[in-house]
């Protein structure tokens, strides 16, 4: 069996077969199915990595990664990952169901809803076999912005997600399916979206206006070792008790903990009375012995998830003193600062090309903090999959997604027809090859 081992960001299994007395009977006989993703690539988000299982058994557990961390070059213990500062190896022994480019939306859904025909031939070909009677838990960690998860080369909409969902409860496919989300704007992939009445429960990092929180910044791997929410709800599991403790009360315990973001519950909130234990899984450990396991102290180097590129390249300028080191430092940081001001001087652009609109109407596209719905989503999706075809590709320049509310302003002005917004993104982005390897990480 996979012990759902504690790790602060990197979705990676251990073998603890001696620590798991046995798995909670669900009622009617149920499993529990554990679906753990993390949808980013690149050394930069090496704390875009998650993992836990706690004597789930094997053939229950689905890993995602792109498995581009633990030898890559700028990683100065190969074949090594940790996640907190001198941490233990978490990488050994981790298995891989879907890697490198079978990390994306289509086989994400596919494997979610039990598609086995669809991944036929991709990575291990497990998908989540699971009965009326099963408890799911999904754990994904990755960028996001308003309404969208990012993964490497595609971005899963929340529509799309939240359509998956629903067939899945539709088809009775699960007794309880919870599913926790790190990802900076998480919460609007669910806020006036899911409904309360699928026996579904979400916990997300962050409301659906905020960035999540980088954590654990390692200065000999010049990287964040983990994200906040994540790394918090972590440390719960270990301190806590998962018989006694349930799903809401974890919720309000790393609530309070995760002072960078709200973290937000979604859907059937009914379903936090169920105990930890039975969503997952149960590993043998004394009760009176974890309560000094977490760690009380407060975090001092979070940071936001957004600009983390900018504070590494800062952090290593401070580090480093060598002249010919700092100035390819100097360059790379002003580099991309200067990438990120044409992205937002590209989307002021479009804002000025909506010529039909007052001046009036074109501040409340810039400053407004209008929600994503059912009604508005639609234009939404629209507007923002036309910017990232055309203009910058969303998962390639993840700093795009400050400026994706401003696309969802757009779809609530009155005046505003969805089709001269859609002529004023092309009026600016009408070169396909002008924003060709831009990445404004």
């Amino acid at each position: 069996m996979y012990c759902l081992h504690l790790l602060g960001c990197f979705i990676l299994i251990s073998l603890d077969i001696d620590s798991i007395y046995g798995i909670p009977a669900q009622p009617g006989g149920g499993k529990i199915w554990a679906f753990l993703v993390a949808g980013s690539d690149g050394y930069g988000n090496y704390r875009h990595q998650i993992l836990h299982s706690n004597g789930i058994p094997d053939e229950n557990i689905i890993v995602m990664m792109a498995d581009d961390i633990a030898y890559n070059s700028q990683n100065p213990t190969p074949g090594v990952i940790i996640n907190s500062p001198g941490g233990k190896d978490v990488y050994h022994g981790v298995p891989k169901d879907y890697t490198g480019k079978n990390v994306n939306p289509q086989t994400f859904l596919h494997v979610l809803t039990g598609n086995k025909s669809a991944v036929l031939g991709i990575g291990s070909g497990r998908v989540i076999e699971s009965e009326p009677n099963d408890h799911i838990f999904v754990n994904f960690v990755d960028h996001g912005g308003p309404g969208v998860l990012c993964f490497p080369d595609d971005d899963l909409a929340a529509d799309d997600l939240i359509k998956a969902l629903k067939s899945m409860a539709h088809n009775s496919q699960f007794s309880k399916l919870v599913l926790y989300v790190e990802a900076c704007y998480s919460g609007s992939m669910f806020d006036n979206l899911l409904d309360d009445d699928l026996n579904i429960f979400v916990t997300t990092a962050a409301d659906p206006f905020e960035s999540s929180y980088a954590c654990y910044y390692d200065d000999k791997r010049n990287t964040y070792l983990g994200d906040f929410f994540s790394v918090n709800w972590m440390e719960d599991m270990s301190s806590e008790s998962l018989v006694h403790n349930d799903l809401h009360h974890q919720f309000e315990r790393v609530r309070t903990r995760t002072n960078t973001s709200h973290v937000e519950e979604y859907g059937d909130l009914d379903i936090g009375d169920t105990k930890l234990e039975d969503v997952l899984g149960l590993k043998k450990k004394s009760v009176n012995s974890v309560e000094n396991e977490i760690k009380s102290e407060p975090m001092i180097d979070v940071f936001d998830n957004l600009h983390v590129p900018i504070q590494i390249l800062k952090n290593q300028l401070e580090k480093y003193t060598d002249a010919s080191k700092r100035k390819e430092l100097k360059t790379k940081l002003h580099t991309l600062e200067k990438k990120r001001s044409e992205v937002d001087s590209v989307v002021e652009k479009i804002i000025n090309n909506l010529l039909d609109l007052d001046e009036d109407a074109k501040d409340e596209i810039r400053i407004g903090r209008h929600s994503l719905n059912k009604q508005n989503f639609p234009c939404y999706k629209k507007l923002y999959s036309l910017f990232s075809e055309k203009c910058f590709n969303l998962p390639k320049n993840p700093y795009v997604r400050i400026h994706l509310q401003k696309f969802i302003n757009m779809c609530d002005i009155p005046s505003l027809d969805i089709e001269k917004a859609k002529e004023a993104i092309e009026s600016v982005c009408y070169d396909p090859e002008r924003y060709v390897n831009f990445f404004a990480l």
